[in-house]
């Protein structure tokens, strides 16, 4: 009778139980997948800077609870969080500090020159950037990491030199800025738009500037009535106050996203007709806004501040493109993002085109009127 060696056998077939357990278990895939979040999470815009966390936190939450399978794998996401300080070199520290943490792709970042300064950082790791930055030189840095998720300022400028421009009547026209990339570029723009009219004062300030004694004044001697405006709501809010306080009532102000918020509501009336101009669409004004403002309501307990619900879309794209890939790996991530037409369940339509701008960007105009926002017009050429 053959006798046979146990010892052999038995490491011959856990060898192959070992080889077929691999070939299943997706040893390029992690357990965990790392999704970064840099924004302002402290100073005066750091409520922007949540609610985008916010936004992220709500998809990883439903899509840890749904179950994301990665080439057959399941993962889990887990939210990373760094405090750009919505300055540029704190913006490339919070991005050297997520990379050294191990993300898949930032969210990041809310101002342009952030984005742009901490680009670099990402690229050098091919972790995609996916920014609600609209300063168009964030997709010319020749990077293939730079992904924008909404429209960019060439088309926001054309809207807020539109609006000033077709106000009936001759009218005196200021034009002011906050000195940032992002502020002093759209600014400039909607400046050349309103080629031709009275523009009696352009002027850079920053993005900190509450006390306007010095600006006020002049506006009042030269009788500018139109204001055109980089600067954000707080800052707007406190220059309405003044203006109302020197007797300049009934004016026309027009301001791009930064005074599409919610901190705009306090603003005093008096001063006259406000505008906003913004890429950042309304979640009420999607199909599946309605869902997703209610339950952003119930856990947040208050309504969303800015675009939480482009960072709940763009954690869905990302996961998407994921499982297309069947990789977390931004080498193999990008091309997917720059060809996926992935379902977003918020906007709906989220694609990056070759160079990461966003295919399907439009800017709005909204007024402010009786303490709400209201549409008035989109387009995506204007």
């Amino acid at each position: 009778m053959t006798t046979f060696a146990p010892t052999r056998v038995a490491l011959g077939l856990a060898a192959l139980i070992g080889l077929a357990a691999l070939a299943g278990c997706s040893p390029g895939v992690p357990d965990t997948v790392k999704i970064g979040v840099a924004q302002p999470l402290s100073g005066p815009l750091k409520e922007l800077g949540q609610d985008m966390v916010d936004g992220t936190r709500m998809a990883i939450e439903d899509i840890n609870k749904q179950g994301l399978k990665i080439d057959g794998k399941l993962v889990t996401l887990e939210l990373v969080t760094a405090d750009d300080k919505a300055d540029a070199e704190a913006g490339k520290a919070a991005a050297k500090q997520l990379v050294d943490q191990g993300v898949a792709a930032v969210i990041g970042h809310l101002n342009s020159g952030v984005s742009i300064a901490a680009a670099p950082i990402y690229a050098e790791k091919m972790i995609p950037q996916l920014a609600i930055s609209t300063n168009p030189k964030y997709t010319q840095l020749d990077l293939p990491t730079t992904l924008r998720l909404v429209a960019n300022d060439n088309l926001q400028s054309k809207a807020m030199g539109s609006i000033a421009g077709s106000l009936p009547g001759e009218h005196v026209f200021a034009v002011v800025d906050d000195a940032t990339p992002y502020g002093k570029g759209l600014a400039d723009t909607a400046a050349a738009q309103l080629k031709g009219k009275n523009i009696a004062i352009r002027m850079s300030l920053d993005d900190k500037t509450t006390d306007f004694s010095k600006l006020v004044p002049e506006m009042k001697a030269k009788n500018v009535d139109v204001f055109v405006t980089t600067l954000a709501d707080f800052q707007v809010v406190a220059l309405a106050d003044q203006l109302v306080a020197a007797g300049m009532k009934n004016m026309q102000i027009i301001g791009s996203d930064t005074i599409k918020t919610e901190g705009m509501l306090k603003v005093n009336p008096a001063v006259g007709n406000i505008y906003a101009t913004s890429p950042i669409i309304g979640a009420g004004e999607f199909t599946g806004g309605k869902p997703f403002l209610e339950r952003f309501r119930a856990q947040f307990k208050h309504e969303p501040v800015y675009a939480a619900h482009y960072a709940y879309d763009a954690v869905w794209v990302l996961t998407a493109a994921m499982k297309q890939a069947k990789s977390a790996d931004g080498a193999k991530l990008l091309p997917v993002l720059k060809s996926i037409d992935a379902l977003a369940p918020v906007t709906t339509t989220m694609r990056f085109a070759a160079d990461g701008e966003q295919r399907y960007g439009s800017v709005s105009v909204y007024q402010l009127n009786k303490g709400a926002w209201f549409l008035l017009t989109r387009s995506d050429v204007w």
